[in-house]
């Protein structure tokens, strides 16, 4: 068990870990290569601030970023590949950085969801996702993959919000079994005030919180590039929005997944993921100032 620093007036910011984990099995082949793409313009960020000699906003997280790509090349590294990832995120949490968890399909993000339900913590995920990660169809595989890797979580799970889903057909009965509350798109576009409340009442509550979101989540005439796009999602704007009610120093990491840059239209979907990689960056780093 490990326990998160909360950062105070004058304390020195912790690092934050990115860890680039293209995994693409079991759902959605071709998201590898979307965190790959998602590795390099991070890398050009960084860079590019290196570089920059007039101050900017970036010295706020400025040599603060640690990077890890790790490669699914053979099948040999895919061997363990759960235990890998637990072991990385174990490390970093126990460190007590911000963590950066960008991934192939939403199943890739699995390792998180073990390691911070086996803490023994109040842990709380925020998931943005198109899909409740729970479908248990006559015609959906019953192995693991990337719709149904809640089922077979080694272990307990975090507390789980979804925000965003637009499944239609699941019992509320089965999706209580996993979730503490869903929010689906179609209320949040009636009136998002009740999912907005509840997001900051349950972040405050929350010893820790990790965001998690998978790019489905966006309508795809903002986001086309989506490895399984559904109607009826939410926009970028929406999503800070939502973000900003779950938003304190509570929360310890954010998760990106499911990026086909195959379905991209000329870069829009890589220009989103790597405004919100800064976005975050800066949220994380900067002080408040209410007339940003």
């Amino acid at each position: 068990m490990y326990s998160i620093r909360h950062p105070v007036e004058n304390q020195q910011p912790v690092n934050t870990s990115a860890v680039f984990f293209p995994f693409d099995l079991f759902g959605s082949a071709g998201t590898a290569g979307g965190a790959d793409l998602l590795a390099d313009a991070l890398a050009e960020i960084l860079a590019d601030n290196r570089r920059e000699r007039t101050p900017t906003r970036a010295r706020a997280y400025g040599g603060k970023v640690r990077v890890r790509r790790l490669d699914f090349e053979t099948l040999t590294a895919y061997r363990g590949w759960r235990k890998r990832g637990r072991r990385l995120v174990e490390r970093i949490l126990r460190n007590q950085d911000f963590l950066l968890w960008i991934a192939g399909n939403h199943l890739g993000v699995l390792p998180v969801y073990e390691e911070l339900g086996a803490a023994g913590r109040n842990a709380l995920v925020v998931q943005f996702d198109a899909h409740l990660d729970i479908h248990h169809f006559s015609d959906c595989t019953e192995e693991l993959s990337h719709g149904n890797f809640l089922l077979h979580a080694d272990g307990p799970l975090p507390a789980l919000v979804n925000v965003g889903h637009r499944d239609l057909l699941m019992e509320s009965a089965h999706v209580q079994k996993y979730y503490h509350r869903v929010f689906s798109a179609d209320t949040l576009h009636i009136d998002a005030r009740p999912a907005l409340e509840y997001l900051r009442q349950a972040s405050r509550e929350a010893e820790l919180v990790f965001l998690d979101i998978d790019c489905d989540v966006f309508d795809p005439a903002y986001f086309p590039g989506a490895a399984q796009p559904v109607p009826f999602g939410i926009s970028p704007q929406q999503l800070l929005c939502l973000v900003e009610a779950a938003w304190s120093n509570r929360v310890a990491g954010v998760a990106f997944s499911e990026f086909d840059p195959g379905r991209d239209d000329n870069d829009r979907s890589l220009a989103t993921l790597a405004w919100l990689l800064e976005y975050f960056l800066l949220r994380r780093y900067e002080p408040p100032n209410p007339q940003r």
